[in-house]
């Protein structure tokens, strides 16, 4: 009787597979489609990237006489190449129609890469500014978006909350924008990156548990924009797994 079974779930197994590989490549065109309407740059760029690549590789098979062996590790670059563009591409045009937006840092915190521990709007005005609080290497950071005359008191409110608990603990605080001293949406995982990092994972850990007791101040925020075209932000992931 086990083996039939073995079988059955062996079978059942590879339907799933063959099921999103092919839910992929459905999305994978649909984002394709959609950016290729908005971004008329988008297939020149992905034809040059392509061409570049797959020539440099060729050329340096001709240098030292094998380019039967280069061609093929050419295609295959400029094809990853090509995929990357639009990734990227992809990202600029969904970040800008998000940015401006009540609630973009919120969507933009939900999709960052690494191990951050996002805590959306600790602090809001009824305006919809809001602060969102993120733990991670750095220590606390506080990001903060809305109108800059009302967010800066949400800021300081906020840290001074949150020093009470941890002591020494950095606290960095980053306004969403476009103005000087602000970061844009589109360079906050960038920026995030770039900051020290002051804690291991374990003390972030104890600083997690130590902050989860203040809970949120924060009226109701939407947790993100969803700008059109913003699912294509999962194709980046999609791409980055091939």
């Amino acid at each position: 009787m086990a083996a039939p079974q073995d079988k059955e779930a062996k079978k059942a197994a590879k339907l799933a597979k063959k099921s999103e590989r092919k839910a992929k490549r459905t999305q994978l065109f649909q984002a394709f489609s959609m950016q290729r309407k908005e971004d008329k740059g988008l297939i020149p760029w992905m034809i040059a990237v392509f061409l570049v690549t797959t020539g440099v590789f060729l050329g340096i098979g001709f240098l030292i006489g094998m380019p039967w062996l280069t061609l093929p590790l050419g295609i295959l670059a400029g094809a990853l190449g090509a995929m990357i563009t639009f990734g990227r591409r992809v990202q600029r045009t969904v970040y800008a129609k998000a940015e401006g937006q009540p609630g973009a840092a919120a969507w933009a915190l939900d999709n960052l890469r690494g191990k951050w521990r996002v805590t959306q709007t600790v602090a809001a005005t009824t305006q919809l500014d809001a602060v969102h609080r993120v733990l991670g290497g750095p220590g606390v950071i506080l990001v903060a978006e809305g109108a800059p005359h009302r967010i800066k008191g949400l800021l300081a409110q906020e840290k001074k909350r949150i020093a009470r608990l941890i002591g020494d603990v950095p606290i960095y605080d980053i306004v969403i924008g476009n103005d000087e001293g602000q970061v844009p949406l589109r360079k906050l995982q960038r920026h995030l990156m770039k900051l020290p990092r002051n804690l291991k994972a374990k003390q972030v850990d104890a600083l997690e548990a130590k902050l989860s007791a203040l809970g949120n101040k924060g009226a109701a925020m939407p947790k993100g924009p969803m700008p059109q075209g913003a699912k294509m932000r999962n194709v980046q992931r999609t791409i980055r797994r091939k």
